[in-house]
């Protein structure tokens, strides 16, 4: 096997941009439909993060964009060049997996030099390599110990040095975070970002945490039963979700979500979700009245943009305290309205008893309404 011009290849100087495209890219596992016709672009120099329940066919889109599986039909790109059909020791791609997948009978140098010594490196590019590496990820003085003498976040660290040795095109990281504890994956959240940053290289990471999603990401791509249902920054994510889908997998607590009828009275617009009923300002209702194609709506209203009423408020909605959970930095409160629940997310130094009775309000700019068919964002 001839990897001369790889070998040339991977020891230029990155300076071209490193665009990812997936252009109506199809892939299925017999009758399962596991990536669904995605049309996906990863800027150069990206960090973006693929976000979604289990199954929903994230891990199977890097699979594809690595070539550990081969598309059904569509295109992925390199920039300009069409690579479905590259080997994938050509496509100068570099994953992080799940497990890390660590030698364990070899060094941790060991285990970063091997791919590198199997593409024909002399001892001292790959010394020079790992060593460049290791100093970054601050593991200089683990290389000659093995896998099963480290911690889980420093078998981490090796096995992201074993992809930076390669100084890919691309890094794909697949759920690098899901075996560290609590306390570990907030530190190691802080460090990947950082090192992506430090590198500039393109990078689809995957993970079902939408946390982590949303603090890492330069851009997030929600995915859900094969199909993109949002790209876009955190901010536009979780204050613009697409559809119901999206503003309920981003946000803890999870969005409240209501069904009402959106009704037009003389000049005025009232969402009547029969318990209580909200009127809408008339330049809002107008615009949602356009975009519906049925009167029923679901509105969303984040915990946070739930209130308490101490007085005299706009649309009050009487509500008893079923639940109250305090999580240090805040309250979740449950408030039983009707045979419904609605969560407000609060100061910890409110404090109110379950059992209790009073008004809670919401902040009327910040309602988010879908379409009661469809469930696409029409406001």
């Amino acid at each position: 096997m001839d990897e001369s011009l790889f070998i040339e290849a991977s020891k230029e100087k990155l300076s071209s941009m490193v665009k990812v495209k997936l252009e109506h890219v199809t892939k299925r596992f017999g009758e399962t439909v596991a990536v669904n016709d995605m049309n996906l672009t990863i800027k150069d120099r990206e960090l973006a993060v693929v976000v979604g329940p289990s199954g929903c066919g994230k891990t199977t889109t890097i699979r594809l964009i690595a070539g550990l599986e081969t598309v059904d039909s569509g295109k992925i790109y390199f920039d300009d060049e069409v690579i479905n059909n590259l080997p994938i020791r050509k496509r100068r791609i570099a994953m992080v997996f799940q497990d890390y997948a660590l030698y364990p009978h070899m060094t941790n140098y060991d285990n970063m030099a091997f791919g590198l010594r199997n593409l024909g490196y002399s001892e001292q590019e790959i010394k020079h390599r790992i060593h460049r590496a290791a100093s970054i990820l601050g593991i200089e003085h683990l290389l000659k110990r093995k896998p099963k003498q480290l911690s889980g976040g420093q078998q981490q660290r090796v096995a992201l040095g074993r992809a930076i040795v390669r100084e890919p095109k691309v890094f794909l990281w697949d759920e690098p975070l899901s075996n560290l504890d609590a306390k570990m994956r907030v530190t190691m959240r802080a460090e990947l970002k950082k090192l992506q940053r430090r590198l500039k290289t393109t990078t689809i990471h995957v993970t079902h945490d939408q946390l982590e999603a949303m603090t890492m990401a330069d851009r997030v791509v929600v995915m859900h039963q094969g199909s993109v249902r949002q790209v876009g920054t955190p901010d536009q994510i979780y204050d613009h979700p697409a559809d119901t889908f999206v503003a309920g997998f981003v946000g803890t607590p999870p969005i409240n979500f209501i069904r009402c009828s959106l009704n037009e009275r003389k000049e005025t617009f009232v969402l009547d979700a029969g318990e209580f009923q909200i009127e809408l300002p008339s330049k809002m209702g107008k615009t949602i009245v356009k975009s519906v194609t049925t009167s029923e709506v679901l509105i969303g209203i984040r915990p946070e943009d739930v209130k308490i009423s101490s007085g005299k408020a706009d649309n009050p909605i009487p509500a008893r305290v079923d639940v109250v959970e305090p999580v240090g930095s805040d309250n979740f409160i449950h408030f039983k309205v009707g045979k419904g629940v609605i969560v407000a997310k609060t100061p910890p130094d409110v404090k109110i008893d379950v059992g209790s009775r009073a008004n809670i309000t919401f902040d009327v700019n910040k309602i988010h309404v879908f379409d009661g068919e469809t469930e696409k964002a029409v406001f």
